[in-house]
């Protein structure tokens, strides 16, 4: 079975925008997907990529522009400057690598949730009570999922995973790999369509 590594950022509008068209292609093709967020304000230092805050004027200009072009081609809900954006990503990673461990496909849910819950609903992902009411949406025991959410062992594994991001010199999100072989932005989808059906 063909495998895609997903890495990504639970805020990123990108993300957000190409997550229901990556989990398409993949199951087209028998792919597995290995879901793995990965903390971006580690990764951008390593790789020389700005905080969004800190980027040029023009560069700020253009995204903002391309989220309006994006949006309007792929007819997705998206507000362009949600209330909770950016927001700190530690609880929503976790909460993802928790959901992971409650069969197939439960991460890959909560992940599209999470994303929808900011990028559509102007919802905080930041906060507890909200992502648990997130997570019950989606059919997990909240309370079990935070409680793992919260434990030792999945902050090492987001460590981890954030790692081994940097190590395979993943720089922006969302990055699918596909073997060896990096595709950065929900832009190349169509390309880990073709890499998938090789």
């Amino acid at each position: 079975m063909k495998t895609v590594d997903y890495y990504f950022s639970p805020m990123s509008p990108w993300t957000y925008l190409g997550h229901a068209r990556f989990v398409d292609i993949a199951k087209r093709h028998g792919a597995a997907i290995n879901v793995k967020p990965v903390d971006f304000g580690k990764i951008f230092p390593a790789s020389g990529g700005l905080p969004l805050a800190r980027r040029a004027p023009q560069r700020q200009a253009y995204r903002f522009m391309e989220l309006k072009r994006w949006q309007k081609h792929l007819g997705v809900p998206l507000t362009l400057e949600p209330k909770f954006f950016p927001y700190d990503t530690s609880l929503a990673t976790r909460a993802i690598l928790a959901a992971d461990a409650t069969g197939p496909g439960g991460a890959l849910r909560l992940s599209g949730a999470i994303l929808k819950a900011c990028w559509s609903e102007e919802r905080n992902m930041a906060d507890e009570a909200e992502v648990s009411k997130v997570c019950k949406e989606q059919g997990f025991e909240a309370g079990a999922l935070i409680a793992a959410a919260k434990s030792e062992a999945l902050q090492k594994r987001a460590d981890a995973l954030t790692d081994e991001a940097i190590a395979l010199q993943v720089f922006g999100a969302p990055t699918y790999a596909v073997g060896k072989e990096l595709f950065w932005g929900q832009d190349r989808l169509d390309f880990v369509d073709r890499a998938l059906a090789q």
